[in-house]
């Protein structure tokens, strides 16, 4: 049986929800943003980061705030493109307006 392929996609999604969480960690008022929409208590955090689904949620918020967004991939030193493109691979699609 051939081992199972990861391109690195998932891998590279998970690391940037990880520097994401960390970056939002920084500054005490954008963690508790997170934290209470989320509905996390902040206790309960290391719990919560077990959870399948978590860091898809950590890069769903970021997406959710365009200036929030757009710090994040400055301080990665990253386009906002990259950023949502790294979300896709945690199976997070921004939604877009279409027009008919």
């Amino acid at each position: 049986m051939a081992p199972a392929r990861d391109s690195g996609g998932r891998a590279a999604a998970e690391e940037m929800a990880v520097k994401a969480l960390a970056f939002l960690a920084a500054e005490p008022d954008r963690l508790e943003r997170f934290l209470a929409l989320a509905g996390i208590d902040a206790g309960a955090i290391r719990d919560a980061a077990r959870q399948p689904g978590f860091l898809g949620a950590v890069m769903e918020h970021l997406m959710s705030d365009e200036p929030l967004l757009l710090g994040f991939a400055a301080h990665e030193g990253v386009t906002p493109e990259t950023v949502v493109k790294t979300a896709r691979a945690l199976g997070i699609v921004p939604w877009e307006r279409g027009f008919a």
